[in-house]
């Protein structure tokens, strides 16, 4: 099969894959210790309106069963493809679920983690990253030494943990991580390493998209993790000068993150914006102040 077919075949069963298990969560939600599925999975978004965060178990299972099924792809990827997406994925769900607003970010997780208090963050974070070192060192690495090998499973395991940190910092604003993912994802998926790995999320996350700019669903941790683990992993296949650059880049980014506002910068960034709100509902207009009340008559 041409890598142009390859890369075809893997987006359509990751869109039908994701579609079908979004279909099943949201008709049948799961709940949990007792709690209806509605209230589990319930959230409210930025304009407080409710939406669900099913999309984000939906985009893990559908990149999951996919990835199992697509061609072009070794045994050792397909393992790592799965360990990066599901563990990111879990990991992500954990905090969804568990998780509370009182701790944010890495300085935020890992200042309670130093006084003591493990947060559901920090567990995510910590497991996150030993699952992108675990599906780094399964992927393998083609260098010829063990040092090499080495240093590759270090950068390939932070890449991929990283990217999965990162997208889940763009998932604020409906379809916002997601195209994202798609903006990078593209290019990687035209790369003859990166093709097979990224075709089956790439398909999944586009499948869910309308869900996602009609503010009907929302990734969340469990989706955006997996999303961004995956994209991860397959910049982890490129040479090693490219992945340098792509860590760099995605450490910096997660860096600026604990001090700049991304939602901020998009908005007074015009080109940014006009992609951010592509496909969106438009802000809702500021209320008009009340008018003041008419002097009355003078008396004749």
């Amino acid at each position: 099969m041409k890598p142009a077919a390859r890369l075809l075949a893997g987006a359509a069963l990751g869109a039908v894959a994701a579609r079908t298990a979004y279909t099943a969560l949201t008709r049948r939600p799961p709940g949990l210790a007792g709690r209806p599925g509605g209230e589990v999975w319930g959230r409210v978004n930025h304009r407080g309106e409710p939406v669900t965060l099913l999309e984000g178990p939906a985009f893990a299972a559908g990149a999951a069963a996919a990835g199992l099924l697509a061609p072009g792809l070794t045994g050792r990827a397909r393992a790592a493809a799965l360990l990066a997406g599901a563990g990111s994925g879990l990991l992500g769900g954990y905090d969804d679920l568990s998780g509370s607003a009182s701790s944010r970010g890495f300085k935020g997780h890992l200042g309670a983690l130093a006084r003591g208090e493990v947060t559901t963050g920090a567990v995510k974070i910590l497991g996150i990253g030993a699952t992108g070192l675990a599906a780094a060192a399964v992927a393998g690495s083609p260098a010829p030494t063990r040092a090499g090998r080495a240093f590759d499973t270090l950068v390939n395991g932070a890449l991929v943990a990283g990217s999965a940190n990162l997208m889940n910092l763009f998932d604020l604003r409906p379809g916002r991580a997601i195209k994202v993912g798609l903006i990078t994802g593209v290019p990687l998926a035209l790369t003859p390493v990166g093709s097979a790995v990224v075709a089956a999320p790439l398909g999944a996350a586009a499948a869910l998209l309308p869900e996602d700019l009609g503010e009907r669903a929302m990734l969340g941790d469990t989706g955006a993790n997996a999303l961004g683990a995956l994209l991860g992993l397959a910049a982890a296949r490129l040479g090693r000068g490219p992945r340098l650059a792509a860590l760099a880049g995605v450490a910096g980014l997660n860096a600026a993150s604990e001090v700049v506002s991304f939602t901020k910068v998009i908005a007074r960034t015009p080109v940014l914006h006009r992609i951010d709100m592509l496909g969106r509902r438009p802000a809702a207009p500021a209320a008009a102040p009340d008018p003041a009340p008419a002097e009355p008559a003078p008396a004749s």
